[in-house]
């Protein structure tokens, strides 16, 4: 048997906030959504795709100190793509984990910028290469492992 991953599911404490950030940060489509009643949820897309679902159920923030999900990470074609996504995240108003692009780990060429969204669950959007001269955050551990 192959495996792949399908969609992503998040719980989100607001729909039409989440919605918003996911369509501006990623470019998602809304493929199908329902905005009233007592179960909310949008299918987000690219390209006829299916990528996330998001769904009204939740109250608080992400906790990192439970077990679960660790984070999201995306993966765009280039540096150039990551430093698009940076741009728009600053304009946002989001905290970055590091200081804008970093790399994977020391001398990698992957890299990329890490985020939380704003239910505090945290993202990735990363290039496997162009990232030579980024910094690593840390020179004993991978980047997106810890943070």
């Amino acid at each position: 048997m192959a495996f792949r991953t399908g969609h992503i599911a998040l719980n989100v404490t607001d729909l039409a906030r989440s919605t918003a950030f996911y369509r501006t940060v990623f470019g998602f489509d809304v493929v199908g959504e329902r905005t009233d009643g007592d179960r909310r949820f949008a299918f987000l897309g690219q390209d006829g795709t299916l990528v996330l679902t998001l769904w009204e159920q939740s109250a608080g923030t992400f906790a990192t100190d439970h077990p679960g999900l660790h984070h999201l990470s995306f993966e765009v074609a280039g540096i150039d793509a990551v430093r698009r996504a940076e741009t728009v995240l600053k304009g946002l108003g989001v905290e970055f984990t590091h200081d804008g692009v970093v790399a994977h780990r020391e001398g990698a060429s992957s890299g990329g910028v890490f985020f939380t969204d704003p239910d505090g669950i945290r993202l990735e959007i990363y290039t496997p290469t162009g990232a030579e001269s980024a910094p690593a955050p840390t020179a004993d551990a991978p980047t997106c492992g810890f943070f």
